[in-house]
């Protein structure tokens, strides 16, 4: 026999340890692919994007060409779409198409973009090698002032790219940058004017535009950037502070000398962005994560593919393996007696119905007044059926009086009565009125109280959020609570009660 349980404890241990492993590779698949996290109201930041594109039709065929992000790694996009009627709309890698038939009044489109989980990029970018240098093309006295800028810009710090876009935005600016440099340049000039002086240094450069992702901007223009090839990679700078790299908050629409906007067949085209931010929950995202990182299928057969009202009732199923873990330790463990084997868990749920100190008031009362009843009942020598049903239908009234008194006095304690399971209830009290008679008083109210005990401790553990969160992201952990409720089966040692029951036998043997 004694072989017998060591061999079931060896296959419960390793039950026990694969199902820890399994448990592992979920939670890092359900963490870093789909997005969840250790806590609740996780929300993802996701950003739509707008590009308002305006022009006057000329009256031909109307062809517009919008810039639109290209795939990175850098963020996700969740959706996009274009808003603009009677026009055909296609979509490549780079661009939005839309044409058209002739038009007479002024065109207003709109393309929006969603997107999530930018990060911050390295600032390089793998791209095939430029090719040979294009120098501009400057008259003597420009290009003398433009060495002289150059030979200016060693006396500032980092490398060449941050040395000259550091010499240009320095204040106050050095007399010859502004012979060389247009009167308040836009942010397009000042990037223009960074290339021409890379090229002349043979260190080819591109400019960057895009959107840098800052709640509520409205109707403002492309953002700029530049990229300088620079020890056989791509480096984004900002062409104000001359940092290096692409932040997380700005999104490439155009490289190199494209536009953003084309349009044939009309003129005075305008092209304006804004940006919006909105909150999504983690398990929301985590479907678009899913297919992002191709773990479509293993997120489809999961229970949170399901529909909301499903999930929310399996929110609740999955934290029942641990507060059933809760039961299994205070009595086997421990060492408490209680009214039944899951009776302190069937109260603990009550209590997150009606309320932590309502739901308790209400059980002390409907047991007192049930006990008092069962004693009366006792006296006349009823079979055991018809006076649980007694009981039962006592407690049924109970409760309808109950609720009478508190929506009259408005006192939630007397309506929370609505919420406790009526066969649970009448069990408790007939069982309580049996050891009262067949053992004593004091014995029927220790069981009651352990009983209550257990169920305090057992419903603040099911009410934490976070570990209701954690339970149900993680629900293979699950797995690991079997486990271990299966091990604590096969404890065949003193509870810990035990131990004070016999510590004066240890003495007297001592």
């Amino acid at each position: 026999m004694l072989n017998k349980l060591k061999s079931v404890r060896v296959m419960l241990v390793a039950g026990l340890v694969l199902s820890l492993l399994f448990s592992a590779v979920q939670i890092y698949q359900k963490t870093k692919y789909w997005g969840f996290s250790w806590t609740p109201k996780q929300k993802t930041p996701v950003w739509t994007i707008e590009a308002h594109v305006s022009f006057e039709p000329t009256g031909d065929p109307i062809k517009v060409s919008v810039a639109r992000p290209s795939p990175s790694k850098d963020f996700k996009l969740l959706d996009e779409d274009v808003v603009a009627p009677k026009y055909k709309v296609e979509m490549n890698e780079k661009e939005v198409l839309l044409t058209s038939s002739p038009k007479k009044s002024n065109q207003d489109v709109y393309y929006r973009v969603l997107l999530y989980d930018n990060v911050d990029g390295s600032g390089k970018t793998t791209a095939d090698k430029p090719k040979k240098v294009v120098k501009p093309v400057l008259d003597e006295q420009a290009r003398d002032v433009a060495m002289e800028i150059l030979e200016s810009a060693k006396q500032q710090e980092g490398d060449p790219v941050q040395q000259i876009i550091r010499l240009l935005n320095q204040n106050p600016q050095d007399q010859t940058v502004m012979a060389f440099m247009p009167e308040r340049p836009t942010s397009k000039e000042t990037a223009q004017t960074i290339i021409d002086l890379l090229a002349l240094k043979d260190i080819s450069a591109r400019m960057v535009r895009g959107v840098k992702l800052q709640e509520g901007r409205k109707t403002f223009t492309p953002d700029v950037m530049i990229e300088a090839y620079v020890d056989k990679v791509w480096k984004t700078y900002d062409i104000v502070s001359g940092k290096k790299g692409l932040p997380g908050n700005f999104i490439i629409f155009q490289r190199g000398s494209n536009f953003l906007v084309d349009v044939a067949g009309g003129i005075n085209s305008n092209i304006k962005y804004s940006v919006m931010r909105s909150l999504s929950s983690s398990f929301k995202m985590a479907a678009h994560r899913a297919k992002y990182s191709n773990q479509d299928t293993s997120f489809k057969y999961s229970i949170y593919s399901l529909p909301l009202n499903q999930q929310n009732a399996l929110k609740w199923l999955m934290i029942f393996p641990l507060a059933i873990l809760v039961v299994v330790i205070m009595r086997n463990v421990i060492g408490i007696s209680t009214m039944g084997t899951f009776t302190p868990m069937l109260i603990s749920m009550s209590l997150v119905e009606t309320g932590f100190f309502a739901g308790l008031a209400c059980f002390v009362l409907l047991t007192g007044i049930g006990v008092a009843i069962r004693a009366a009942l006792s006296k006349l020598n009823l079979l055991l059926v018809p006076r649980i049903s007694a009981v039962v239908v006592f407690v049924i009234l109970i409760m309808q009086i109950f609720a009478v008194i508190g929506y009259n006095w408005h006192l939630s304690i007397a309506s929370s009565a609505l919420f406790f399971p009526i066969i649970i209830t009448a069990w408790i009290i007939e069982r309580a009125s049996i050891i009262w008679e067949e053992e004593s008083f004091k014995a029927a109210a220790k069981q009651v109280i352990f009983s209550l005990l257990v169920a305090i401790i057992t419903y603040f553990v099911i009410v934490n959020e976070t570990i209701r969160h954690i339970m149900f992201a993680f629900n293979e952990l699950n797995l690991v609570i079997l486990f271990i409720i299966m091990l604590l089966g096969t404890y065949t040692g003193y509870r810990l009660t035990e131990l004070k029951r016999f510590s004066p036998l240890a003495k007297a043997k001592k």
